[in-house]
């Protein structure tokens, strides 16, 4: 088969199936093009976009500014490694960490590399600057986490589908109940060594979960009060998908307009992922300030494509994007306006429960158990309506379209969504 020959959905999706791992259960839908909060399958029928590439694409699909960037570089130089400088890493790393406030960056490709960078750094910090005995640092993460799958973050994962059958397992980590405060008290007043506290701001993949007002500047002082770092895993929710750069610090410029009671935290060590490039590259990032970064020395970590050329230039271009066209203030503003038309749907429903979210990252919980088939039922039913989502944990669906979303398209997106769940009413 030539590559430019044309495949329908059904042929697309055989192909996969026969030569491709079977590590994903995707939505039967085939897409070929995308363009802002739009994507079109091989048939041409178009969709709104109302995952994101798990907020990966919060700048929408194809935005020309990154692109324009990503081919650019690719027209003058791609890779040299790190044996070598280059002429934009530079450039990227003072852009990010005078955005986000902190003195280093150390470039990775992946959500995933970079958590596992995160930990990396956070043991040696324990052993070279806290003083830990060697190989006795502990890091604290919640139960129903997400932070990627390779080995050493499935150790900590609870899911049984993720662990089963990769072990033996990673040690030195300590599961914790999220969004208690208390849990993390103990933990930390009854383990010595501990290095760090891993934790999403919002559980993603555990259905949106918001935590209570005041558990993360709550969390954060108790990092400080035991000499433990403080690691926020910002990969889904930064990059202003939540209504600010960041959910976890009001840094943004958006801050002083929309801050509604969240105070200013700002993590030891910050993960960034998927936005970063706004799903044009794959682009991680690792910030910390000098007396943690410090302790990475050559040898230490690295990654052949971590800051290559592409990946600055899509980098930089990314957060130009994010910043010109406030889509932090976007998402805020369009955000309240979801939930609170779907809050409306919610009191008189008997298929959803709730709705919950922060910026454009929401989700709402259907009315049955997580063994169920009703959410993909509800998100074919959506795709057939002309809109993308997906469900996780079962029952529930979470909705992030891209941040280039205007009020207009919204509105048309809150009505397919509450049509198509009214099919569902019991």
């Amino acid at each position: 088969m030539s590559v430019l020959e044309k495949i329908t959905s059904e042929g697309a999706i055989a192909l996969e199936d026969k030569y491709g791992a079977h590590n994903y259960h995707p939505l039967p839908v085939v897409l070929s093009r995308g363009e802002g909060v739009f994507v079109w399958d091989v048939e041409g029928k178009k969709y709104y976009d109302f995952l994101s590439a798990y907020s990966a694409v919060n700048q929408g699909h194809c935005h020309p500014k990154i692109v324009g960037a990503m081919v650019n570089q690719a027209q003058t130089l791609t890779l040299t490694s790190r044996a070598f400088y280059n002429d934009v890493l530079g450039r990227f790393e003072k852009y990010a960490t005078e955005t986000f406030k902190f003195d280093k960056l150390l470039p990775m490709n992946t959500g995933a590399e970079a958590v596992e960078t995160a930990l990396k750094i956070c043991r040696k910090w324990a052993y070279e600057k806290k003083g830990i005995p060697e190989n006795q640092a502990q890091i604290i993460v919640c139960k129903n986490n997400f932070h990627g799958r390779t080995t050493t973050i499935i150790s900590f994962s609870n899911d049984p589908v993720a662990r089963k059958n990769f072990g033996p397992f990673t040690e030195g980590f300590i599961k914790i109940e999220y969004d208690s405060l208390q849990a993390l008290e103990e933990a930390l007043e009854n383990n010595s060594n501990v290095a760090g506290f891993l934790v999403e701001p919002i559980q993603g993949e555990a259905g949106v979960y918001v935590p209570s007002e005041g558990y993360l500047a709550g969390a954060k002082a108790l990092c400080e009060k035991h000499g433990v770092l403080f690691i926020a895993d910002e990969v889904q929710t930064g990059i202003a998908r939540t209504g600010r750069l960041l959910a976890t610090c009001g840094n943004c410029s958006c801050a002083d307009k929309h801050c509604s009671g969240t105070p200013e935290i700002k993590p030891d060590v910050l993960i960034l992922g998927k936005a970063l490039s706004g799903g044009a590259y794959p682009v991680s990032a690792v910030l910390a300030n000098d007396d943690i970064m410090g302790v990475i020395r050559p040898g230490n970590h690295g990654s052949t494509f971590g800051g290559n050329p592409i990946a600055a230039a899509v980098g930089m271009a990314a957060l130009d994007v994010i910043k010109n066209e406030e889509l932090a203030q976007n998402a805020f503003k369009l955000g309240e306006l979801f939930r609170s038309e779907l809050h409306k749907f919610v009191e008189g429903s008997t298929i959803v429960n709730a709705v919950r979210g922060k910026g454009l990252l929401n989700a709402i919980l259907i009315n049955d158990t997580e063994e169920s088939s009703t959410a993909w039922d509800i998100c074919m039913a959506l795709k057939e309506n002309g809109l993308l989502a997906k469900p996780t944990h079962g029952n529930i669906i979470r909705f992030a379209p891209p941040l280039v979303m205007n009020k207009e398209q919204l509105l048309d997106c809150i009505s397919i969504i509450t049509r198509t769940l009214q099919q569902f009413e019991k």
